[in-house]
């Protein structure tokens, strides 16, 4: 049996540091073995009576290994 692909999901507290780590991860890839299939940031934000008392970027990374069939 073999990897095919990996969802993984992070939390930053930038929009920045996500856009930073997904670069990471792609140069990552090059030496590891996978590359970004697909990826995302999505802005969150944790309210209490209608004020906003946290918020994060929840970065959603799919790395893929290998194909399902070899070529």
């Amino acid at each position: 049996m073999r990897t095919l692909k990996k969802t993984e999901e992070y939390r930053a507290e930038t929009e920045r540091e996500a856009k930073e780590y997904i670069e990471e991860v792609k140069e990552e890839g090059k030496t590891k073995g996978f590359y970004l299939s697909a990826y995302s940031i999505t802005h969150k934000e944790k309210k209490a009576k209608g004020e906003v008392i946290d918020e994060c970027f929840v970065v959603k990374l799919v790395k893929t290994y290998s194909p399902i069939w070899d070529i």
